[in-house]
């Protein structure tokens, strides 16, 4: 089956930028469209909820704001290649937020970059790239960049 509605997943990151490349080519190829989706992650700020006061609605809209710019500019640059494109920014665990958002939308594709984290990096952030693989309903496509330095 062809995929007609693309995923792409943004971190704004050179694997993400690795990404877009291959959805790229993959929507001109089958005249697919695009979605483009960027989490802003909330675990952070929840670690620290107990021991700060603060308002986490304002700090995400602060956040929102300029992610919103930036994914306006990508959609622009694949509609300028003719194709059709939308974005979304959720809010919450990436991978949750990110097959959420495949599910609503009925994604045929999700493309995403990954950083090829292991050892201790990966135990401590974990791998967004994995979570969505192991319970997405449909294909996954992942991008890793090669890398001459384990810590980039």
């Amino acid at each position: 089956m062809e995929p007609k509605k693309i995923l792409i997943c943004e971190d704004f990151s050179k694997n993400a930028e690795a990404a877009r490349s291959w959805a790229l080519d993959y929507a001109k190829a089958l005249g697919a469209s695009i979605r483009i989706i960027h989490v802003i992650g909330t675990w952070p700020v929840q670690a620290y909820r107990p021991k700060m006061k603060f308002h986490e609605q304002q700090i995400i809209e602060k956040v929102r704001e300029p992610v919103n710019a930036d994914l306006e500019e990508i959609s622009e640059e694949f509609r300028g290649h003719g194709i059709e494109t939308s974005y979304h920014t959720g809010i919450g665990s990436p991978a949750d937020e990110i097959l959420s958002f495949a599910k609503k939308e009925c994604v045929d594709l999700i493309i995403m970059g990954t950083h090829g984290w292991s050892g201790f990096r990966y135990r401590i952030l974990g791998s967004v790239a994995e979570a969505v693989l192991r319970r997405a309903k449909c294909s996954v496509l992942v991008v890793r960049m090669p890398s001459h330095d384990e810590d980039d």
